[in-house]
């Protein structure tokens, strides 16, 4: 592990133009250039297409096994990102993994508040089941909004009676639109790239009337008992910290297999950065050992 790689990133990231809360109109194109400025490996192909009437992007990686899948789930607080932005981390996750992933590219806030990202949800993976893939074939993984996304499908899933993905990685969830974990206020100088303010903002967006308490748009609220195994990766240096830690305490009491990794010194979804920050190899490597495992007997 480098001090001088996370030194580099931090100052990186406190140098991005992108601002979480700013307006949509400016922040959805940048982030969408921001993402999507580094092409994909030679070996990484892309295919447009829907799922259960919802759009989503096919990410094939050369060796891929053709029957298993990884359902991806993007951040940008709910009201940026998309499917081909997050082609990026989905192919370096399920190279490792070795199976193709399936990004999906759930409506946007404020224009389609709650519930319609996790409805979106819902229907791809209802459409990847009716495609013929079986549930004990499909591993899922979400960074940021998209792993809190994540947990509130993998609820709605056993909520409808279908049968859960068999495990589930969550990159820096955000899990508490109440924003009410201490790190919001303790780790705020630390984090280079979330503000309260900022996501504060963004939930108002998602929620709409909605309370930020239902336990559909804020996970460490739900029932989370008959999820599958879950990993949780987060960085000491998140104002979410507090997120990922009560939501694998939460998960505990449902009797989940849960494990929690806290990477000392980096920042939000650092496994992105796994090309520049040894940790986030790292990261990524530990995630893609804990999938295949699911496909191990």
């Amino acid at each position: 592990m480098s001090k001088q790689q996370r030194d580099a990133l931090d100052a990186l990231m406190r140098g991005w133009p992108l601002d979480l809360g700013g307006e949509l109109t400016t922040q959805r194109p940048l982030m969408q250039q921001m993402m999507t400025s580094h092409p994909l490996p030679e070996d990484v192909t892309t295919e447009p297409g829907e799922l259960g009437g919802v759009p989503v992007v096919t990410v094939d990686v050369a060796g891929a096994h053709p029957t298993r899948v990884l359902l991806y789930l993007h951040g940008g607080a709910y009201a940026m990102g998309s499917a081909a932005a997050a082609a990026g981390l989905a192919s370096e996750l399920s190279r490792r993994v070795g199976i193709r992933a399936v990004s999906v590219d759930y409506r946007l806030a404020p224009e389609h508040p709650f519930p319609a990202a996790l409805d979106d949800a819902l229907a791809a993976y209802r459409g990847l089941l009716d495609s013929g893939v079986d549930a004990d074939r499909i591993v899922l993984a979400g960074e940021s909004a998209g792993a809190g996304l994540a947990v509130a499908l993998m609820t709605a899933i056993r909520d409808k009676g279908l049968e859960q993905p068999r495990r589930a990685v969550l990159l820096s969830p955000w899990a508490d639109l109440a924003l009410t974990g201490a790190s919001m206020s303790d780790r705020a100088k630390l984090d280079p790239a979330l503000t309260a303010d900022a996501l504060r903002r963004r939930a108002a967006d998602y929620l709409g009337d909605t309370t930020p308490m239902d336990p559909s748009a804020s996970p460490i609220h739900a029932d989370l008992a008959g999820l599958p195994p879950l990993l949780i990766e987060v960085g000491s240096h998140e104002i979410l910290l507090d997120d990922a830690v009560r939501l694998a305490a939460r998960a505990a009491r449902g009797e989940v297999d849960v494990t929690l990794h806290v990477t000392p010194g980096v920042p939000h979804v650092f496994p992105g950065f796994a090309a520049a920050l040894d940790e986030g190899a790292e990261a990524l490597d530990r995630a893609a050992s804990f999938l295949r495992a699911a496909f191990a007997t």
